[in-house]
């Protein structure tokens, strides 16, 4: 008896780990590159996500690259030369919509990247092919457009609700449309890694002032990944203070918005599972004395403890 007992605990440290003799990983490593909205060229909405542990990052969204990158390199967040991360280890790009805020670091950068993939909906890749990767306004470094093609970059079109591996990383994606300032379209990006999540929203508007029913249905998605402890964490836009009219928002949230979409995804799901999930808040836009407005009001809004995070351009983040 006491032989069999010692050989299982022996063997109880395989059980813990993976085929690979690596622990289980169940985290996500995130670097900002970029966290505002609006006209701060070197700040723009740009996040790397990967596995913990893992080198392999998707981009989501490419609004600031290289500056962003030395940022993360200043604060300790990346190691190596700012070339040859975005070269090496951004394996791909998924594209919320074309607003420049959101792609300029992709355009402006791409001649010195590598060959990768950039994923999005039909509507947001049409964009890139035909206004922005072509020879008057840069050069066509796609696979698909105007001739001459250079091809390093292959358009990948996400169909919504279907599961696509993201090449080059140990992760998937599932895409959903969003409206931004109805009837254009931005989309909401679920990542996967071991049956962890996390949601990564582009620019939206609330249903109510879009005319639309895009976050409803988004929220009666994920609401059963939350009930059941998978999904980490939600990238959520606030982009102006409460004072500005609804008129004036051009699809986008208010810290009040904000609120309103998290009470409706708290009515779907358990609350000890909801108060689980970490909220990043994106896309602030300037002047200063308008964003920190924003911040003051979402942290005196949040009177239910939920778990607030505000990125800080360079800053390593892990969600568990």
């Amino acid at each position: 008896m006491f032989k069999k007992i010692l050989s299982i605990l022996l063997f109880l440290p395989f059980y813990a780990v993976n085929s690979w003799g690596q622990q289980p990983n169940k985290a996500f490593t995130i670097i900002p590159l970029g966290v505002k909205g609006g006209d701060d060229e070197s700040n723009l909405s740009s996040y790397m996500i990967a596995p913990q542990g893992s080198t392999k990052y998707i981009c989501l969204d490419a609004g600031t690259i290289n500056a962003g990158i030395q940022k993360a390199i200043d604060h300790k967040s990346l190691k190596g030369i700012s070339e040859e991360i975005q070269r090496k280890q951004i394996k791909g790009y998924l594209i919320s919509h074309a607003h420049l805020d959101h792609v300029a670091g992709l355009i402006i950068n791409s001649p010195a990247d590598t060959a990768k993939n950039i994923y999005g909906i039909p509507s947001v890749l049409s964009i890139l092919r035909d206004k922005y990767f072509t020879w008057d306004a840069w050069a066509n470094f796609a696979n698909e457009g105007e001739k001459p093609q250079l091809k390093k970059y292959t358009y990948f079109p996400l169909t919504e609700g279907n599961t696509y591996h993201l090449e080059g990383t140990e992760m998937e994606v599932k895409a959903f449309e969003l409206s931004h300032g109805n009837p254009y379209k931005s989309t909401a990006f679920l990542i996967s890694h071991d049956d962890s999540n996390v949601l990564y929203l582009g620019d939206t508007g609330a249903d109510e002032i879009e005319h639309s029913d895009k976050l409803r249905k988004l929220w009666q998605t994920i609401a059963p990944l939350i009930n059941s402890g998978k999904l980490k964490a939600i990238f959520l836009e606030v982009s102006f203070p409460n004072e500005q009219p609804d008129k004036q928002l051009f699809g986008h949230l208010t810290p009040r918005l904000f609120f309103s979409e998290l009470s409706k995804i708290e009515a779907l799901t358990n609350e000890k599972a909801f108060k689980k999930v970490s909220f990043i808040v994106t896309h602030t836009k300037p002047p200063l004395q308008s964003a920190e407005k924003v911040k003051q009001q979402l942290i005196s809004g949040n009177t239910k403890g939920l778990k607030l995070i505000f990125p800080e351009q360079g800053r390593r983040l892990t969600i568990n």
